[in-house]
C-alpha cells in the first residue's frame, strides 16, 4: 500500500501561513484518487506560484496513494486524508481546513493554462455579493477525425454549469450552504446541487477568465455503461428538488424517459415470449405472440434510434460503431436499474429548503441570476 511521504504532510491545525497577506488569499483544494495526472498538475502550479503569492495548497487523498509535492510547493502544502467517500466528501475535508477566504477547487486531472493563478486572483477580486467564480474548461479533441462518444461526453464539461473541475467559492458561501452534500458519492451532479444552495443562501455566481485544459482520460469501451450509475444521483435529486429539478439545477434533459420505455418494452417482450412458450391455450398464445412481436419491434426501434444518435456524430470506425451498438443495448436497462435503485434508496430524503418555492418562481426571479 502506498503512503504519503511523511515530510510532505502538514498538520490540519495551526495558524495562518506567514506569506499570506492579511484579509486575503486563496486555498487551492485538490481531491485526488492518485491519478498520474496529479503530478503534472502540481508541476504547473509550482511554476505558477511565486514566493509572495497569497496561496496555500490543500490536497485531500481519497485513497491511500502516494502524493509527491514539488519542492517549490512544500512550504505551502498540506496533504490531508479523506474518508474514501467520494469527491464531495473529500472537498468538504479540504475547504473546512482551508485558511483563506476563497477556496478554489481543482480536479486532479486538469492542467491550468499559463497565467492561471494570476487570472484566478483577478477573478476573485469580486463584489461581496459574488459567492463563486467558475473557470473556463477546455477539452482538447482530435483534429483529424470526429470525436468518439466518450470524447464528446468529456467535451460536455466545457459548457457545464458550475462544475468543480475549476470552481472557486468564498469560504463563507460554502459555510452558509453547508458544503457539498455527501450523499452524492460520484463526481456527478454534486457541484450543480451545491451551486443551487449557494445561490439560495443569497450569493451570486459568475464566470471568470482563468482557463484549464481537461484532457480526455483513456477509458475502455464499457465506460458509457458504468457511468449510468449516475442515474441513482438523478433519482436523489428528484427527491430533493421535485419534478423540476433539472430546471432548478440547470441540468440538460437526458434520455431517462426513453430508456425506461425501451426497458419496459424489452421486459414485456421477454415476458410475452415466455407466456407463448409455456401456455397451451391457443387464444392466450396468439395474444402473447402478437404482444411479443409488437414489443420486440418497439424495443428494436428504440434501441436502434439510440444507437444511431450516438453513431452519427462519431468517427467512421468499425470498433467505435460496434461499441455504440453493444452499449446502446445495455444502457437503457442499466440506467433504469440505477434510477430505481437510487429512488428507493432516497425514499426518506426531504426536499431542500426553498426548492418548492423556487420551482414556482418566474425564471427571472430564481436564485440563479449571474453578473
Amino acid at each position: 500500500m502506498n503512503t504519503v511521504h511523511p515530510h510532505l504532510v502538514r498538520p490540519v491545525s495551526g495558524g495562518g501561513l506567514p506569506w499570506s497577506p492579511p484579509g486575503g488569499g486563496v486555498s487551492i483544494v485538490i481531491p485526488t484518487v492518485g491519478r498520474p495526472s496529479l503530478d503534472a498538475l502540481l508541476r504547473i502550479l509550482a511554476r505558477e506560484v511565486g514566493d509572495g503569492a497569497p496561496v496555500e495548497l490543500v490536497i485531500v487523498r481519497d485513497r491511500p496513494v502516494e502524493v509527491t509535492v514539488p519542492p517549490a510547493l512544500r512550504a505551502r502544502t498540506r496533504v490531508l486524508a479523506g474518508r474514501g467517500a467520494g469527491p464531495a466528501a473529500a472537498r468538504n475535508v479540504g475547504w473546512r481546513n482551508a485558511r483563506h477566504p476563497w477556496v478554489a477547487f481543482l480536479d486532479d486531472d486538469v492542467l491550468p493554462r499559463p497565467g492561471w493563478l494570476r487570472a484566478l486572483l483577478h477573478d476573485l477580486t469580486a463584489p461581496d455579493l459574488i459567492g463563486g467564480v467558475l473557470g473556463r474548461i477546455e477539452v482538447p479533441l482530435p483534429h483529424d477525425r470526429r470525436p468518439t462518444d466518450w470524447e464528446r461526453c468529456t467535451a460536455g464539461l466545457e459548457t457545464g454549469r458550475w462544475i468543480t473541475a475549476d470552481m472557486a467559492y468564498r469560504r463563507d458561501a460554502l459555510a452558509a450552504a453547508g458544503g457539498f452534500d455527501e450523499r452524492f458519492p460520484r463526481a456527478y451532479r454534486e457541484d450543480a446541487e451545491l451551486a443551487f444552495r449557494v445561490r439560495a443562501a443569497g450569493w451570486q455566481l459568475r464566470h471568470g477568465m482563468r482557463r484549464v485544459r481537461h484532457p480526455v482520460r483513456p477509458e475502455d469501451r464499457w465506460v458509457s455503461v458504468r457511468t449510468q450509475r449516475g442515474n441513482a444521483d438523478d433519482a436523489l435529486l428528484r427527491r430533493l428538488y421535485g419534478p423540476r429539478w433539472r430546471q432548478l439545477l440547470e441540468v440538460p434533459r437526458g434520455r431517462r424517459t426513453r430508456h425506461t420505455a425501451i426497458t419496459a418494452l424489452g421486459v414485456l417482450a421477454v415476458a410475452c415470449g415466455a407466456v407463448t412458450a409455456l401456455t397451451r391455450r391457443p387464444a392466450i398464445r396468439r395474444a402473447a405472440a402478437a404482444t411479443c412481436a409488437a414489443s420486440t419491434l418497439g424495443w428494436a426501434a428504440g434501441t436502434g434510434e439510440f444507437a444511431l444518435a450516438r453513431i452519427r456524430p462519431g468517427p467512421p470506425q468499425a470498433a467505435e460503431r460496434l461499441t455504440m451498438i453493444a452499449t446502446s443495448v445495455l444502457i437503457p436497462p442499466v440506467a433504469t436499474y440505477h434510477w430505481l435503485r437510487g429512488w428507493f434508496a432516497a425514499r426518506g430524503a426531504r426536499m431542500v429548503t426553498g426548492a418548492r418555492r423556487a420551482a414556482h418562481r418566474d425564471s427571472s426571479e430564481r436564485p440563479d441570476q449571474r453578473v
